[in-house]
């Protein structure tokens, strides 16, 4: 028989005790965690370009072609094009339903924002790319032709395509960011709780490297913008809640 100050009871207590903590823990994450809330696309935009103005042709031309890593689980919820009024480039702010990582965490911005920039020429060809990777912008002369973008599984880190792995700032390669999809997985499983997502990258590293579902900007410009402070119309798109990321390269 157990009494009260035996081990087995108290064994027994200090479970219950864990389970409890758990279960607590659990509920505060899964009520405090972010949720993403994108509001409906909005029928007018006051700053929108009209579909045959110029420029919005121009951002429709110059739109990127994203090619997306096989095993994407998050889609691609909203493209806002914006042409800066002096310089000749446009930027493409795109908003991910949701990062693989810290998406559990409470407080946190529940979306994933990322952005790119075109930039061209007097015969409007593109000549220069710049993309957002991890708190850095990488840039690379583009051969006046289509640009294509591979787009990190995951996290959502745009390369422009077939950019050496050794050009890639450190620590900030595409080996560190696949090494923490296997130490990160308790980290990827917690995001679960809030929101529906990848269990884990369950390839190998080569799978991760490849890029081969393509989305075609062209066709998925929410808006199309002229101006050098954007922000009225991403809150408009994107919801109150988004990253706020470098306007211009």
């Amino acid at each position: 028989m157990d009494v009260l100050d035996g081990y087995p009871m108290r064994r027994r207590a200090i479970e219950i005790r864990e389970r409890i903590c758990v279960g607590l823990a659990l509920g505060f994450i899964t009520a405090c965690g972010p949720h993403a809330h994108i509001p409906l696309r909005p029928a007018n935009l006051p700053d929108a370009l009209v579909p045959t103005d110029s420029g919005a042709l121009l951002a429709r031309r110059l739109a990127p072609v994203l090619y997306l890593q096989p095993d994407e689980t998050f889609p691609l919820e909203r493209v806002v094009a914006v042409l800066h009024p002096i310089r000749r480039v446009i930027a493409y702010h795109l908003l991910w339903r949701d990062d693989v990582h810290g998406s559990w965490i409470p407080f946190t911005v529940p979306t994933d924002e990322e952005v790119l920039w075109v930039g061209y020429d007097s015969t409007y060809a593109p000549t220069d790319v710049w993309t957002y990777w991890h708190g850095q912008i990488l840039h690379t002369a583009w051969p006046r032709s289509q640009v294509v973008i591979d787009v990190q599984w995951g996290k959502h880190g745009s390369l422009p395509r077939n950019v050496r792995q050794s050009d890639l700032p450190r620590p900030r390669t595409l080996n560190f960011f696949y090494a923490m999809t296997i130490f990160g997985e308790p980290d990827i499983l917690l995001g679960d709780i809030t929101r529906k997502g990848p269990l884990c990258f369950c390839h190998g590293y080569r799978r991760y490297r490849q890029f081969t579902r393509p989305i075609v900007l062209a066709g998925r410009l929410d808006a199309v913008v002229r101006t050098e402070d954007p922000k009225s119309t991403l809150l408009e798109v994107f919801g109150s809640k988004y990253s706020n990321k470098h306007r211009w390269p």
